[in-house]
């Protein structure tokens, strides 16, 4: 009976042992002696929107740089043009335990919330291509990786006028108006026009919303409004196709078209004669810049508030340098 009772003590204990073993293991589910993968770092990119051709280049190029960080994970959203879905995006992301939030704004005036969340959160957020701070400084933990879009402006206006011999009338393709971008591009053409051609009168500007199909509608109308027209300045690649599409099914000519991203069908349409000039937004440089400063603040790095990414102006004359 003893012999027995002894037998049943050292099974119990020796199960015991087993169970604490067992359960130590399964808990240490980060430890490298499980096999399991560490946990990943989270960013999250806040994108405006996806139907934009240019910011899906500057989204690829983020994405890109990533793609050899494999202890990195990149938590997507699109704010759909929705000031309120983008918020609502960055503050999710938030609550998933992102290390740094990256954001491409909806609308800038309303980027305020989102940074004050990020702030509350303990973590940096970067935003990229359009900057809400304008000439202020980014506040604490915040920065902004992007160009300075009045210089596109001028160096768009320059070219048109120089080209334009300096008299002539001009029309501004202006983006969507509550864009920094929008407004500081066409700022810089004004800028020109006032400094270096009195001359060239500025006839009208509208938005085309940055859409092709929409800056047709307006430079149709414009076509009946100004018969002077000889000039147009794009805020962007896109609505300047449109505008050569107005033009070339009006049987118009002599009206010169710049436009502005270097985007392949413009670098294409400068290269066939039909844009004068376009002016280079460097979507990888601004896309890289974001994920290098989003990997750089999470590690604690000292950074500058701001990153500035070149303009380019492109024209016949130095294309050959950016057409693959």
């Amino acid at each position: 009976m003893k012999k027995a009772m002894v037998g049943l003590a050292v099974v119990m204990i020796f199960a015991s042992c087993q169970g604490k073993t067992n359960s130590s293991t399964s808990s240490g589910g980060s430890s490298s002696s499980s096999g399991s993968q560490p946990q990943k770092i989270k960013i999250a990119f806040a994108r405006s929107e996806s139907n934009d051709t240019w910011l899906s280049y500057l989204h690829d190029a983020f994405a890109a740089e990533f793609a050899s960080k494999p202890e990195y994970e990149i938590i997507w959203s699109d704010g759909q043009n929705d000031v309120t879905r983008q918020q609502d995006n960055v503050n999710t992301a938030i609550a998933q335990g992102v290390k740094a939030v990256v954001v491409v704004p909806v609308d800038t005036s309303a980027s305020p919330p989102m940074t004050r969340a990020a702030q509350e959160a303990g973590i940096p957020i970067i935003y990229v291509n359009r900057n809400p701070f304008g000439t202020s400084a980014p506040p604490q933990g915040a920065y902004y990786c992007g160009s300075d879009s009045v210089i596109a402006g001028r160096l768009q206006m320059e070219e048109l006028g120089r080209q334009m011999g300096g008299t002539g009338g001009v029309c501004i393709l202006m983006g969507q108006l509550n864009h920094e971008a929008a407004q500081d591009r066409s700022r810089g053409v004004k800028e020109v026009l006032q400094e270096k051609y009195p001359n060239i009168a500025l006839l009208g500007e509208q938005s085309g919303n940055w859409m092709r199909n929409e800056a047709v509608t307006v430079v149709e109308n414009w076509l009946t409004a100004y018969p002077n027209l000889t000039a147009i300045a794009s805020n962007n690649d896109e609505m300047a196709l449109g505008a050569l599409v107005a033009l070339e099914s009006a049987g118009r000519k002599g009206v010169l078209v710049a436009g502005t991203d270097g985007n392949p069908d413009a670098l294409q349409a400068v290269k066939d004669g039909r844009l004068i000039a376009t002016v280079l937004q460097d979507a990888a440089g601004q896309g890289k810049g974001a994920a290098d400063y989003a990997v750089r603040a999470i590690k604690g790095e000292k950074l500058e508030p701001v990153n500035w990414v070149p303009f380019v102006l492109i024209t016949k004359e130095n294309l050959s340098d950016y057409l693959k």
